[in-house]
């Protein structure tokens, strides 16, 4: 791109593909997220030296310098090194920088910060959910639990962890040495070969054996929400919040825990007092369980959702029912089927699911006993989500 060039995309001014900008120091980094949002959306060319109405007043820097620094910045100030070409010319106002951004190419969005930015118009936002599984899916990094994550390896798998499971399986790996543990980790799949021959951890390994399962940029979502509000809507004051982060089994009792924080309530039966949890734990446990077995982890920056109103719990998970299985097929606990089939044989095999495909059915089971209830199961596959509401008993019954 020569001068000509640059002066007429100043003379047409900011767009989608071009950024305009005064310049007096390197403390300055607006331009570094300008940078990423390019490299995001479709490129784009950063002009520095030009403040936004087009007049040109220069970078009071040695042009030399800049230069270095730009390059330098370019390489190591995102979360890969960014394709792009710099240039300078030296106008009768002052040194005027450019940089033309390339449009990324790798295995996820660039970061700058920590943070994935995309271009609209003539602003840098931070993208909402579904742009970010938009961005994933262009990039190629459609998580399914075999995939690798990006960034992690061996050191993020816990052993204890791992050698915990297959104790309890009934195979004790140390009682039987042959094997180093990265290759038994790599056998059973926890570990698998990036496009260099490095070790990964998987998405199974991870949340299932992993030190910091929220770790890695495209995990860090994978966790339960949990919220209660003092009322029936989500317009209602916030009550008590949480987060059940970490393994899928310490995600389940996490979320057990906090919901029973919110205490019980006393029944009285004749002379005989009761006190109930909000909801069956075991219906609530398998609710959860249910979601972080059979959520969709293709879709990223989305987590499993508790709410907690006056007259219900309800549980939503990202995606819709797995591999077609129909609504009706749930409700009578028909074959089982899972999008998760090596995470679900972990649960099951801790004892957190009990017969495969028999979950809803021992819900309504739950909630029969409890209430005389039948919790409610909705499935939209063009939103992309399940969600199973369990019934309070009416509030009179519950002073």
């Amino acid at each position: 791109m020569d001068w000509l060039d640059i002066q007429q995309r100043i003379e047409r001014g900011e767009d989608e593909h071009t950024e305009l900008g005064r310049f007096r120091s390197f403390a300055e980094k607006e331009w570094q997220k300008s940078a990423c949002a390019f490299a995001n959306t479709e490129g784009g060319l950063i002009l520095l030296g030009v403040s936004d109405d087009g007049a040109i007043d220069g970078v009071p820097m040695h042009p030399d310098a800049v230069q270095e620094r730009l390059g330098d910045s370019l390489r190591t100030g995102f979360s890969a090194p960014l394709q792009a070409r710099i240039g300078k010319h030296q106008d009768a106002a002052g040194w005027v920088h450019w940089i033309e951004v390339a449009r990324m190419r790798g295995s996820e969005p660039l970061r700058y910060r920590g943070q994935v930015y995309v271009r609209r118009g003539r602003s840098n936002d931070e993208p909402s959910s579904s742009e970010l599984q938009e961005l994933y899916k262009v990039f190629g990094l459609v998580f399914t639990e075999e995939r690798i994550v990006p960034g992690s390896g061996i050191q993020d798998i816990d052993p204890a962890s791992f050698r915990g499971y297959w104790r309890r399986k009934g195979l004790d790996l140390d009682a039987v040495p042959e094997l180093s543990i990265e290759t038994d980790l790599f056998n059973r799949e926890v570990l698998d070969r990036d496009f260099d021959g490095t070790l990964r951890a998987t998405l199974y390994g991870l949340l299932c054996f992993g030190k910091d399962p929220q770790g890695f940029p495209p995990t860090r979502n994978l966790w339960v929400d949990l919220v209660a509000y003092a009322g029936t809507d989500r317009g209602d004051d916030v009550l008590l919040s949480g987060q059940a982060r970490g393994r899928l089994d310490e995600q389940v009792a996490r979320a057990e825990g906090w919901l029973k924080s919110l205490g019980t309530w006393e029944r009285y039966e004749g002379l005989y007092r009761e006190d109930r949890w909000i909801v069956p734990l075991p219906a609530f446990r398998e609710c959860v369980v249910n979601a972080v077995a059979h959520r969709d982890y293709a879709i990223l920056g989305s987590r499993i959702l508790v709410e907690v109103f006056d007259d219900r719990v309800v549980v939503m998970s990202p995606g819709g029912l797995p591999n077609h299985k129909r609504r009706e097929s749930v409700l009578a606990g028909g074959t089982p089927r899972s999008r998760n089939e090596a995470m679900a044989n972990v649960l099951f095999d801790l004892g957190l699911m009990e017969q495969r495909g028999s979950g809803f059915p021992r819900i309504r089971r739950a909630m029969q006993a409890f209430n005389g209830t039948e919790p409610l199961l909705e499935d939209d596959q063009d939103e992309r989500w399940v969600r199973v509401t369990l019934w309070r008993m009416p509030q009179h019954e519950e002073q």
